[in-house]
């Protein structure tokens, strides 16, 4: 029988199991690395699949965000990825932007009359008799320590750079400042109106301790990091510290 009648090609001497590896060939997508890379975490749903962080399912293509997987169709033509949807932040960044300017702000404008005595402030000179009446050991250098401070920490809060740690300084120099004025006049004092009202020193607490919580948000220099964005047990050790720091200067350090 000829070639054409059998409808089969030439004999070549050869059959395809005699390589058995060359006819299972495919194309394999690269491993996945990472928890972000599989989609756990949901974070909208659309009408027709599911849109993950960074990820997207439509039913034949998943594209993560670290990785686009290329897969043949059954015609040999590789696919063209599904486009990548990210979380939809709105207005978060923005808003963390602005508390951040509003909080670290205020701290360089103490600390700047705290150190050089700008805009009526005590100096340096006035600030270290301040610590010394409120019973703090070594008042000279904790004046400068705590000018210092309150000026790099509002510095780095407005960059958005080591956002956990600057609201964690900010936090244990605010207990300070609450205990002292506890201190001035015993009970609870609470409004600013009065002398030794602590409600200024309150709200800057629990915005310090918002932004150690929640990271600097994308418009910051710590930006592209994912604990900025996505923060959690570092944020809680940070503020830990914070809080201990304070509570332990205020214990030890009188």
């Amino acid at each position: 029988m000829t070639e054409k009648e059998t409808g089969r090609g030439p004999d070549t001497g050869s059959s395809p199991y005699d390589e058995p590896t060359l006819s299972m060939r495919r194309d394999r997508p690269s491993m996945l690395e990472s928890d972000d890379d599989l989609g756990f975490d949901n974070s909208a749903l659309d009408g027709s699949g599911s849109v993950y962080d960074g990820g997207a399912y439509d039913g034949a293509t998943y594209a993560a965000p670290t990785e686009q997987i290329h897969r043949p169709d059954r015609s040999g033509t590789a696919v063209e990825p599904a486009a990548v949807v990210k979380a939809r932040r709105g207005t978060l960044d923005l808003g963390l932007l602005v508390l951040r300017l509003a909080v670290g702000g205020i701290l360089i404008a103490h600390g700047l009359q705290k150190l050089v005595g700008l805009w009526g402030g005590p100096g340096l000179d006035g600030f270290e008799e301040l610590l010394r009446e409120a019973g703090y050991q070594q008042p000279g250098i904790l004046a400068i320590v705590g000018a210092v401070g309150e000026l790099a920490a509002g510095a780095f809060l407005v960059l958005g750079l080591l956002t956990p740690l600057a609201a964690a300084a900010i936090v244990a120099i605010m207990i300070n400042a609450v205990l002292f004025k506890h201190e001035l006049a015993p009970g609870v004092q609470f409004f600013a109106a009065e002398q030794t009202g602590f409600e200024f020193e309150a709200l800057l607490v629990a915005a310090a301790v918002a932004l150690t919580l929640t990271g600097p948000g994308r418009i910051a220099v710590d930006g592209p990091r994912k604990w900025a964005t996505r923060p959690f047990v570092g944020s809680f050790v940070a503020l830990l510290i914070g809080v201990a720091a304070g509570v332990c200067l205020w214990i030890f350090g009188r």
